[in-house]
């Protein structure tokens, strides 16, 4: 098979992937007007109207471009752009305004998200339950219910299969799903368009806010203020707010106020997933996929690639691409051929306390300042002899120097912390649960 054909297979590959995943407008407006034109020097040659259209491809897609082309060892795609000659004037600059005037009315949900197909393991079950009960119950379970995680662990996932769920179920409900950029985006557009009461009207009015990637709102004073306006209005109303963050909402840079209503309700964190979740999602995947997966092979996959949920799809969206333009069975040899510059090394860097208070704090929610202080509060004072039990654990240094760490604490606090909780583990599942995850994020 001539290298062009594998290249255009590759990127027909990626159209049917990433179709059922962008709305339809984005789709025809941004995606279809690309045209594959050829091959050269190894790069997958691509035609596009203009280089609006480009740049907006690399922008949004370039991840999961990655997924059905190798970059290079710089992390470059091999794509190559030729601009339309003929095309002056972007034919998306209309389709684009029209698009932002009607966003705010309609709701976009990836299809593929919904609760069936949401992989449950240890790092996730807990919020998995909360998201449930407030799709079940909106407004009277969890309000806010605010989820936080790395990236590519589910927290998407699990905010548009709440409002699946609700559409399904609760049909005379008003809902809305959003990221917060779109929110900036329709603020933006009403202000250009003396109509800010309309779109405050609009999102006063719903009965489900789905909110997506809250941390783009840092650093951003007026938009801040106007969503926490909205935040208090609906809250007020009982109606169910859901967010989604990369951090917990102390950590994030944001008004007291804000974080204080962020706080309201439950504030969960998704974890990265362990071994077994990772051989379950490669597993389900390729089952999606019609990709034969032996396990043996899973599990070789899955110890070499844990930093998150979309990296694991991305190897199987891989491999099936190869497996299939090549007519080639599974083997190790396959899989380390084809996702070998995937693979992430077993050597980890130094482990330092400041990581240790960093994951200890995303995981029970508390401030790192709190962990280091003198606060004998419960809420307080078990994670923070959890993260003296990891640090002695994990970080090769004197017991002193760990402990003065610590605010100052002495090395004889740090190794009663140490005992109490290693004695813990040992009956308390829950906590060694909870420990495993903290350990795990610190790791990775």
């Amino acid at each position: 098979m001539g290298l062009t054909k594998i290249k255009e297979d590759m990127w027909s590959e990626f159209l049917t992937f990433i179709k059922p995943r962008c709305s339809r407008a984005e789709y025809a407006n941004w995606i279809a007007p690309i045209q594959f034109v050829g091959c050269s020097d190894d790069k997958l040659t691509l035609q596009v109207p203009n280089v609006f259209v480009q740049q907006y491809l690399l922008d949004n897609y370039q991840e999961f471009l990655g997924m059905f082309l190798p970059s290079s060892g710089k992390g470059d795609l091999p794509i190559s752009f030729l601009i339309e000659e003929k095309q002056t004037k972007p034919k998306v600059k209309a389709p684009q305004k029209q698009e932002k005037k009607s966003a705010a009315k309609e709701v976009k949900l990836n299809d593929y998200y919904t609760f069936e197909n949401f992989i449950e393991g240890p790092s996730n079950q807990f919020i998995k339950s909360a998201a449930m009960g407030v799709a079940s119950r909106p407004g009277k379970s969890y309000n806010p219910l605010f989820i936080h995680g790395g990236v590519g662990l589910g927290k998407t996932h699990l905010l548009h299969a709440m409002g699946h769920y609700i559409q399904k179920n609760h049909k005379k409900l008003k809902i809305h799903s959003i990221t917060t950029e779109g929110f900036i985006n329709d603020l933006v557009f009403h202000l250009r368009n003396k109509s800010v009461d309309k779109i405050k009207r609009f999102y006063r009015s719903l009965d489900i806010l789905l909110v997506d990637d809250i941390q783009l709102l840092q650093n951003r004073l007026n938009f801040e203020e106007e969503f926490c306006n909205t935040f208090e209005s609906l809250i007020n109303q009982s109606k169910q707010i859901v967010i989604t963050s990369d951090k917990p909402p102390g950590q994030l840079k944001l008004s007291e106020r804000m974080i204080a209503r962020m706080e309201w309700g439950l504030v969960a964190h998704i974890g990265t997933p362990d071994l077994e979740t990772r051989v379950a999602i490669l597993q389900h995947k390729a089952e999606e996929k019609g990709v034969r997966l032996p396990s043996s092979l899973a599990f070789y996959i899955a110890e070499h690639i844990y930093n998150n949920i979309r990296q694991l799809e991305g190897a199987i969206n891989r491999l099936g691409a190869y497996s299939k333009l090549m007519h080639l069975e599974l083997t190790q040899d396959v899989v380390d051929r084809t996702l070998g510059e995937m693979f992430q090394a077993p050597a980890r860097t130094k482990i330092s306390v400041d990581q240790i208070l960093q994951s200890v704090s995303a995981m029970y929610n508390v401030r790192e300042s709190d962990l280091r202080g003198t606060s004998r509060a419960k809420e307080i004072a078990l994670p923070r002899q959890i993260a003296m039990y990891l640090a002695k654990e994990l970080i090769g240094n004197s017991l002193m120097k760990i402990a003065a760490a610590f605010g100052g604490k002495t090395h004889s606090t740090l190794i009663h912390a140490w005992k109490k909780i290693s004695k813990q583990v040992e009956t308390d599942d829950i906590l060694r649960r909870q420990i495993q995850m903290t350990r795990q994020n610190i790791e990775v």
